[in-house]
């Protein structure tokens, strides 16, 4: 027999259904106890305040409240849900790459050369 058909039926026809992961809540939104954050392969994002996680590295929400996404160290993220009420929902987090402005020279600016007159 054949081991190769013809150009009949084709042989690729079968795939698994897709699993839909990612963020399904963004930083700022409001959710309900119980609403999935997060679905996720392994701990990219961690469990932070008030977020539990399944078996599955699935983030879900146990209390009622709004999300913020944080750092843990230097480079792990974490997911935290708070009361709207919570003061840590009004302080400013840092973000990466952000650095403190300089303060104006308090010197008198010197001329160089170019700005000298010829």
């Amino acid at each position: 027999m054949a081991h190769k058909k013809g150009q009949g039926a084709s042989r690729n026809g079968r795939t698994s259904n897709p699993q839909y992961r990612g963020i399904k809540i963004y930083g700022g939104e409001e959710v309900t106890a119980g609403n999935i954050l997060v679905r996720q392969v392994g701990s990219v994002v961690h469990a932070g305040n008030n977020v539990g996680r399944g078996s599955d590295f699935t983030l879900f929400a146990r209390i009622d409240g709004v999300v913020r996404y944080e750092r843990l160290g230097r480079d792990r993220k974490k997911v935290s849900v708070y009361t709207k009420t919570d003061p840590r929902l009004t302080s400013v987090a840092p973000t990466r790459g952000v650095r403190a402005v300089k303060k104006a020279s308090t010197k008198p600016a010197t001329k160089t050369a170019a700005a000298a007159p010829a």
